[in-house]
């Protein structure tokens, strides 16, 4: 029998992904999911439905980030990296050291946002999310949420797991205690900058990926496209300061074959839309907020080239996003690179 939770839980962001979280979270008791936008939470409120399914009845909207941090002491923020940081010193204002959070957003951010404009970035310039929550907050119990959590699945109800990354035990258990259920598995790691960090550079290798289905290409140039990225991820992530088991498991190379194999997938659609011709290179940043991998191309790509790291895949992808570059010439350019090896991590 499952143990229902002593207190409410809230999310933040009623996106795909934070209403799938609140589903889950609703089958162990109350839970208040955040609204900016009025007619969002109007529409929770009368029709009890979002996303195109209907809402368990613990399910509670609500507009009021006071309202959220005064009555729950376990909150799920999952907002885009772009608003994350003026969300958290909003909510952080109300927040104390009692306080639990365990965030699902799965991206990168810089601050000031003035520093994109540089040609290059050091690692110390681009914040996790959980690095921000504990800049604009007295939270320290922190985590995040990563592994193959395609929302449109988990609100289907299909099977699924996802990882808690956390140094605290505390934070993995109580996560753990809100969300496992009979079709969602729920791991813990310590490493939360390994999972945050896969969680993120995986979004990349999901666009590029859907440009290859865009082009209609098959799944042996997939299949390699993915082993390089995975090992573009590693290299990017020992940069980072994370170690290449982190990208191995669940939060790593599960997540990677799901997002980068998956028309339910953002940055894979982005991709496949955009080899096509169905989106256009010139309105990628529209697509931003929606399509996390946009974004965190950027800060990558600045990242490497300020540590002199060698990431084609990522190198041809920035060159097609953000220089024009045609999607025919990019794949030209990646099967004549000299790659020497297949496995250079271990």
């Amino acid at each position: 029998m499952k143990q229902a939770l002593q207190h409410p839980v809230a999310v933040i962001g009623s996106g795909r992904f934070g209403t799938a979280i609140a589903m889950l979270l609703a089958n162990r008791g109350e839970v208040y999911l955040y609204a900016r936008r009025e007619e969002v939470y109007e529409q929770i409120r009368r029709e009890r439905r979002l996303h195109g399914v209907d809402l368990p009845e613990g399910i509670r909207a609500v507009n009021s980030l006071q309202e959220v941090a005064e009555r729950c002491r376990l909150i799920f923020p999952v907002v885009p990296s772009e608003n994350f940081r003026d969300m958290m010193r909003v909510l952080g204002e109300y927040l104390t050291p009692a306080h639990f959070l365990i965030h699902g957003t799965k991206g990168f951010d810089v601050y000031p946002r003035e520093l994109l404009q540089k040609e290059t970035l050091h690692p110390s310039e681009v914040n996790t999310m959980s690095q921000i929550i504990m800049e604009e907050s007295p939270v320290l119990r922190v985590g995040c949420l990563s592994g193959p959590n395609l929302a449109v699945e988990i609100m289907e109800g299909q099977p699924t797991a996802t990882v808690i990354g956390s140094p605290f035990d505390e934070v993995i258990e109580l996560g753990q205690r809100a969300l496992a259920g009979p079709r969602f598995q729920v791991f813990g790691t310590h490493d939360i900058l390994g999972a945050e960090l896969a969680g993120a550079l995986k979004n990349i290798i999901a666009i590029a990926s859907g440009i290859l289905g865009g082009l209609g290409l098959g799944k042996n140039i997939q299949a390699l496209l993915i082993t390089r990225g995975l090992m573009e991820m590693i290299h990017f992530g020992q940069a980072m300061g994370a170690t290449p088991a982190a990208f191995l498991g669940t939060a790593g190379i599960g997540d990677l074959i799901c997002t980068a194999t998956s028309e339910k997938s953002r940055n894979y659609t982005f991709g496949y839309k955009l080899a096509r011709g169905e989106v256009k290179v010139s309105e990628r940043m529209a697509y931003g907020e929606l399509v996390e991998g946009v974004r965190s191309l950027l800060m990558v790509h600045k990242v490497a080239q300020y540590r002199k790291l060698s990431l084609p895949l990522v190198n041809v992808l920035y060159k097609v996003l953000y220089e024009d570059y045609p999607v025919e010439r990019g794949l030209e350019l990646l099967m004549r690179f000299p790659y020497d090896v297949d496995v250079d991590f271990i």
